[in-house]
């Protein structure tokens, strides 16, 4: 049925590409938002808003304001899935047809479906901490996998022939420490969640906090983490400049210091003055612009070469002489 659609823009594609990664994003940003509100519950049920209704309606014992928050953050849910769903709609009909960019495609609604799921098992649980965090870490893979699907929908991606690689355009040892470097991020985000689960914005004010580990000790190695990851972007920084590598590596890489730097100094000072709800939206924001940007780095350390050129049609012969 899809062969009968006309073929899918080249813009229109890469439209839908960058839309997916502000949608992942976005939705990690109004769940901060609903935590940080107490509106966790504002919704008490799942898929329901309430028994009997899927929209907010009076409530006693419930905020309209908590309910709003919460059903806006599942309406913004809804409209992710309207935009992960074109995505994969838009990728097969691109032609000719690319596997890879079919796949990557297709993980975005399936993302959407398994971040709905956990958010649903989070609200049946009572915002229960270990599913509050994996409800926002899953979105980070997320991000990541809509930056690659960015970038293969890119022009120069869309120009070569179906099938053909992504090359490495820096050397090995960089793109390793790169990698590296990635892990030390998860590892960074990792730790957020769990100084997340031990602090005051739970949700709602009934949800049993983390209480395992004291939060100081979360917040110093989630510091630590923080200073690991910045030293190895150094490093990288140092080996990029030693050789040859496209500017767009240098330019990314700088980019994810500066955002790395103002993430930290965010850190330092909601932690300082006793997490208010606004800086703790606003350094959820920069996990996940940092983690953006750090798909954005790696994915300017592979090329792909362009179409290759038509090959002349054969000179004619030269007449012969009269």
């Amino acid at each position: 049925m899809l062969e009968r659609l006309p073929a899918t823009p080249p813009r229109l594609m890469h439209g839908l590409a960058m839309a997916a990664v502000v949608g992942q994003a976005g939705i990690a940003v109004t769940g901060a938002v609903v935590r940080v509100t107490g509106s966790g519950l504002g919704c008490p049920t799942w898929p329901e808003c309430f028994p009997g209704s899927l929209v907010p309606v009076p409530h006693p014992e419930i905020a309209v304001l908590h309910q709003w928050v919460e059903f806006g953050n599942r309406l913004l849910g809804i409209a992710l899935v309207l935009i992960t769903g074109a995505c994969l709609l838009a990728a097969l009909n691109v032609r000719p047809r690319r596997r890879r960019l079919v796949l990557l495609a297709a993980t975005m609604p399936l993302g959407v479906v398994a971040q709905a799921v956990i958010g649903g098992i989070t609200v049946l649980t009572g915002l229960a901490w270990y599913t509050v965090a994996p409800h926002f870490l899953v979105t980070i893979p997320l991000i990541w996998l809509a930056v690659l699907l960015v970038r293969e929908s890119s022009p120069a991606a869309l120009a070569a022939p179906p099938g053909t690689p992504w090359t490495p355009a820096v050397p090995h040892a960089l793109r390793g420490l790169l990698a590296v470097t990635s892990v030390v991020l998860v590892a960074l985000l990792v730790a957020g969640t769990l100084v997340t689960a031990a602090g005051p914005h739970g949700g709602d004010a009934a949800t049993p906090r983390l209480a395992a580990v004291p939060l100081p000790t979360l917040a110093t190695a989630h510091a630590h983490l923080l200073f690991a990851f910045l030293g190895l972007l150094v490093g990288v920084g140092f080996m990029a400049h030693a050789v040859p590598v496209p500017r767009a590596v240098i330019v990314r890489l700088r980019v994810l210091v500066v955002l790395t730097l103002a993430q930290g100094a965010l850190g330092g000072i909601q932690y300082a003055l006793g997490v208010p709800e606004l800086l703790v939206a606003l350094h959820v924001l920069g996990a996940v612009v940092t983690v953006a940007a750090t798909a954005w780095l790696w994915s300017a350390t592979a090329a792909i070469d362009p179409a290759p050129a038509p090959v002349d049609a054969p000179a004619p012969a030269l007449a012969g002489r009269g």
